[in-house]
């Protein structure tokens, strides 16, 4: 399946997948759905410092993506990044968040990054083996850092050297 970097009329696909997690899941801890236009806007501000990939399936369409974008707003931040991947819901399990990874880490890497984290809400076992499977490796927990569906879920943080 072709990965791709994202391009502006990508952003009606993305926010269909981010959507459901925003609504079904813990997974994204936003609660309401994410316009289209706000994260293409998100895009146009970062793309010239930050990759964001799309993975496509044979007919073209957007079904998963993967991004990097500012860890912290201060300079001594600016060669870590924080790295996220979504793929379209009735596609996981099936393989391909692991391709679209390793390429958004190589983007990462071509950029200049020294330092990937990933965070992760908590519970999420095929997350954290992913991240495990490239080379994250768990740097800490922060305890019942955002409330969900009536919930309190911890996050975890996993990091990659380049």
């Amino acid at each position: 399946m072709p990965i791709r970097d994202a391009t502006a009329a990508d952003f009606d696909a993305i926010a269909a997948i981010t959507n459901h997690y925003i609504l079904t899941t813990p997974i994204h801890f936003a609660y309401d759905p994410v316009p289209a236009a706000d994260l293409r806007a998100a895009w146009e501000s970062n793309r010239a410092t930050h990759p964001y990939l799309v993975l496509e399936d044979g007919a073209s369409d957007v079904i998963g993506y993967a991004r990097a974008y500012q860890w912290r707003t201060r300079s001594a931040y600016d060669r870590t990044a924080e790295v996220g991947i979504y793929l379209r819901h009735d596609l996981l399990g099936r393989g391909h968040g692991k391709p679209l990874y390793i390429a958004l880490i190589n983007a990462c890497r071509a950029r200049g990054f020294h330092s990937l984290i990933g965070g992760i809400a908590l519970p999420n076992d095929a997350s954290i083996r992913l991240h495990e499977s490239l080379g994250f490796t768990h740097t800490g927990t922060v305890r019942e850092a955002g409330r969900k569906f009536e919930r309190w879920h911890d996050v975890g943080f996993w990091q990659l050297l380049l």
